[in-house]
């Protein structure tokens, strides 16, 4: 059985961005390369299912949920093919044709995918609910929405371990919450840690990080002003802007996450949000699928 823990780079590199734009507000950030861990296995979501996966290897497989742009299940599916673990992924919504690159790869990887609807899915924390799975999937290991779940948040601690340079904000995306709770927990030198939404309405998220953070000292907020219409939506301005990115910094973002926390990070740089001499290390969370 393979080792995935020696297939990936887990000393992610530190971009320091540069340009006039930040030269004159006077703040630096840094871009944190998640995205670069692996091609396939990247960003956050390797630290979100190392300790499952190690969990899973002790049953049958694993289940889990997702959406049909889910990098969490696309991460997941090709994980448990190269452990030989098998997989089900518990889709929201119906099967659209053609399958994305996601749900096609997934399925080719060997993750059986069960779609559900939306409002069943919604049910998808609920003990009837996951019991009926337990019943039908024995003593597989199931890991909720984007390894949103303690092992996961255990794992999410350890991605700023190796920063070494002082910081006085951390910048991430947020979906389920997870990620953010473990940059909370892990974080040095009393920094802010800001989160910005994918998700329309994503003002309870504050409450879903909460339940994952240890380390009440530490300051953190969610702006929810960047979502693009919701999760895995997109509009001209965005995808406008996630072109020059790659133009200006040489970096590929997507348009479900990393693309959003970037546009929101520089509006907010531009608004004066953060005084002269900030120092911002934005978490590239990955997702760019190849």
């Amino acid at each position: 059985m393979k080792d995935l823990h020696s297939l990936i780079n887990s000393v992610p590199r530190l971009h320091l961005l540069e340009s006039d734009f930040l030269r004159e507000m006077g703040v630096e950030v840094y871009v944190l390369r998640l995205d670069e861990l692996h091609p396939i296995i990247s960003g956050n979501k390797w630290y979100k299912l190392k300790y499952n996966l190690d969990e899973a290897r002790r049953g049958n497989g694993i289940l889990t949920f997702g959406g049909a742009f889910s990098n969490h299940i696309y991460a997941a599916a090709w994980a448990c093919n190269q452990l030989g673990i098998p997989s089900v992924g518990i889709i929201r919504g119906e099967e659209t044709q053609p399958l994305n690159n996601i749900m096609k790869s997934a399925k080719n990887w060997g993750m059986e995918i069960k779609y559900i609807s939306r409002s069943d899915y919604r049910k998808k924390a609920e003990s009837k609910f996951l019991d009926d799975l337990k019943a039908q999937y024995a003593n597989f290991h199931i890991i909720p929405e984007g390894g949103a779940n303690e092992i996961g948040v255990r794992g999410a601690e350890e991605i700023l371990s190796r920063i070494e340079i002082y910081y006085s904000h951390i910048a991430c995306s947020i979906g389920t919450g997870a990620m953010m709770g473990g940059l909370v927990n892990s974080v040095k030198h009393m920094a802010k840690v800001i989160g910005y939404s994918s998700l329309k309405g994503g003002a309870f998220l504050v409450d879903e990080v909460r339940h994952f953070v240890r380390n009440n000292e530490v300051g953190f907020e969610i702006s929810i002003d960047y979502h693009f219409g919701g999760y895995a939506k997109s509009t001209p301005e965005l995808e406008k802007f996630i072109e020059d990115f790659k133009n200006d910094y040489d970096i590929q973002l997507d348009w479900v996450y990393n693309g959003k926390m970037f546009y929101g990070l520089f509006h907010d740089i531009l608004k004066g949000k953060f005084e002269k001499g900030a120092k911002i290390i934005a978490v590239h969370c990955g997702g760019i699928q190849k």
